[in-house]
């Protein structure tokens, strides 16, 4: 008996972003960071912020605990406004200010073209730096938009790129 094929219409999804997530523990007091991320966050993908057509959780790996997700969105757009605002604009300052024994990152996958990649504290390779040239993420590659498409930023980042470099020569 042949096996029952299917595939979707993706017609109505042209600007469609797939991304993965995930936080690596990398000291024993990244677990308590993973373990508590904060009912906020957690739950901030089932009360369906505008533009997420689904969130699915991931394990990566147990050992060392490698939790993570794979969500849908709409387009570019409404993840951004998303992720700029409370609760994930507050735990993303915090995490960029103390990572907590933890690696976070995210790779995003665009219909109409391009991907986006960025790793923070991940001192194992995961996924595309396995294969591909690692660079700083200054100037241009700093944010989603200036890394897929060249262009600024619609809205403000979480961190502004002088304020997370404050300090340092580049």
């Amino acid at each position: 008996m042949r096996v029952n094929r299917t595939t979707v219409d993706l017609s109505g999804y042209p600007d469609l972003v797939v991304i993965y997530l995930g936080m690596r523990v990398r000291k024993p007091r990244g677990i308590l960071r993973l373990l508590g991320l904060g009912p906020k966050l957690y739950r901030s993908h089932k009360d369906r912020p505008d533009g997420l057509l689904l969130h699915e959780d991931v394990i990566w790996a147990l050992f060392p605990p490698h939790w993570g997700a794979r969500q849908y969105w709409r387009d570019l757009d409404s993840l951004e406004q998303w992720t700029r605002s409370a609760p994930h604009r507050d735990w993303w300052q915090k995490f960029l200010r103390d990572s907590g024994g933890t690696g976070f990152w995210h790779e995003a996958y665009f219909m109409r073209g391009g991907i986006d990649a960025m790793y923070d504290d991940m001192e194992a390779a995961s996924g595309l730096p396995r294969f591909a040239p690692v660079v700083a993420s200054r100037g241009r590659m700093f944010t989603t938009r200036g890394r897929v498409h060249g262009e600024a930023d619609k809205t403000a980042p979480v961190v502004a790129e002088s304020a997370y470099y404050r300090g340092e020569s580049e």
